[in-house]
């Protein structure tokens, strides 16, 4: 899950990293008025969206009067900010965070991520911040310092020393940097976070170190225990499809195809869309119903695949383990009925309850079209959309 910048500089914040001051607004008037509220000659406006890349798409302005706020503010309210991290049909844009400019002399980068391949909390920073971390990469490759951190024993002292020297600090740089780090790293810790980005992290006129932008995302499956973060959750920012499949326990992810996908397990599903796109087709969405699939929730993944009105055939594919294909085959048959389906449906079912699952499709009387393999399934349903677009 991730979360607004303003969201994760108050975190941040708490746990010890500076943050400039800045108020949130919800209308223009009120950007405004918290620039007043904050004093001084120049204030930074930023849209808040789930997205990187804002400044470069319009989102972020340096403004020097009440009105040049209030007016740059104007232009963001209820836009759809597209940015190179958004689809094509970009992020609303309904709060701005209005903070006072900053004197910057330099701006470094960041990042606390799971390195998977470690299994260690990763840190990655760079002396060159501003910009994503993936045009850095590309752009600056040597400027990257990483370093992985042992759970066991957490950020040591001499870890965090080291960094800070690494990146050229010096000073009272120095002990800020440490603070900075152990900072981050305890909040990366104790909210189960995914991610914990600041960049950049800049060097003021005056040697301190400030974040200026902050980013956070969380583990979804640990939410059920950490509620005060649950509670900072922006559907605004969500796909509709993927944040109601997400309440009713199905794993959705919204692509750009016409061929629906219900399926169960994410490696099959992965497959699957492979083998759609084989046989010429583009798969709508990820899909995966999971294991233990009542018809009920069968009928909801119907629904959550409907929701998108480019789906002109569904395909149904499952390898039943803990499933069992003639829970599935009711589920595809109360749906079929239920929800006045008028689309084509590929079914495709093996392994537990197979021969009970197939008789219940031939036995339900309706045109279900039905497969014996993956490929055999793919194929018919990429025929059948290139009949239906004839």
């Amino acid at each position: 899950m991730d979360i607004h910048e303003y969201q994760a500089k108050e975190i941040l914040a708490r746990f010890g990293v500076p943050v400039p001051r800045g108020g949130l607004a919800y209308s223009p008037e009120q950007a405004g008025y918290r620039a007043r509220e904050l004093g001084g000659s120049a204030w930074v406006v930023k849209a808040q969206i789930h997205s990187g890349g804002r400044g470069a798409a319009g989102g972020v302005k340096l403004c020097r009067s009440e009105a040049e706020v209030q007016e740059f503010a104007a232009t963001l309210f209820g836009r759809q900010l597209v940015t190179k991290q958004t689809d094509a049909n970009g992020k609303g844009v309904y709060r701005l965070w209005v903070e006072g400019a900053s004197d910057i002399k330099q701006e470094l980068y960041l990042g606390f991520v799971l390195d998977r391949k470690s299994e260690r909390i990763m840190i990655v920073a760079s002396a060159h911040g501003g910009m994503e971390i993936e045009d850095l990469a590309e752009n600056d490759p040597n400027s990257l310092r990483r370093m992985t951190i042992d759970p066991a024993v957490g950020l040591s002292e001499f870890q965090a020393r080291e960094l800070a020297f690494q990146l050229g600090l010096k000073g009272g740089q120095i002990a800020q940097m440490v603070n900075i780090l152990k900072a981050c790293y305890r909040a990366y810790r104790d909210l189960d976070a995914m991610m914990v980005e600041i960049n950049p992290l800049v060097i003021t006129g005056a040697g301190d170190l400030v974040a200026l932008d902050a980013k956070m995302s969380f583990d979804t499956n640990a939410l059920f225990r950490r509620p005060e973060i649950a509670e900072l959750r922006d559907r605004s920012q969500e796909d509709p499809r993927e944040s109601t499949a997400g309440d009713h326990g199905l794993a959705y992810v919204g692509l750009d195809g016409d061929i629906g996908c219900i399926i169960n397990g994410a490696g099959l599903a992965m497959a699957t869309m492979d083998m759609i796109k084989l046989a010429g087709g583009e798969p709508a969405n990820f899909l995966d119903i999971g294991g233990g699939a009542s018809p009920e929730r069968v009928v909801r993944a119907f629904r959550t695949v409907l929701a998108d009105r480019n789906v002109s055939v569904i395909l149904v594919n499952i390898f039943a383990g803990i499933n069992r294909c003639d829970w599935v085959a009711q589920g595809v048959v109360l749906a079929y009925r239920e929800l006045g389906l008028t689309l084509p449906v590929v079914v495709r079912l093996a392994g537990t309850n197979v021969e009970e699952g197939r008789r219940i499709i031939d036995a339900s009387g309706l045109p279900l079209i039905t497969a014996d393999t993956l490929e055999d399934a793919a194929r018919k349903a990429v025929a059948t959309r290139q009949k239906l677009a004839a």
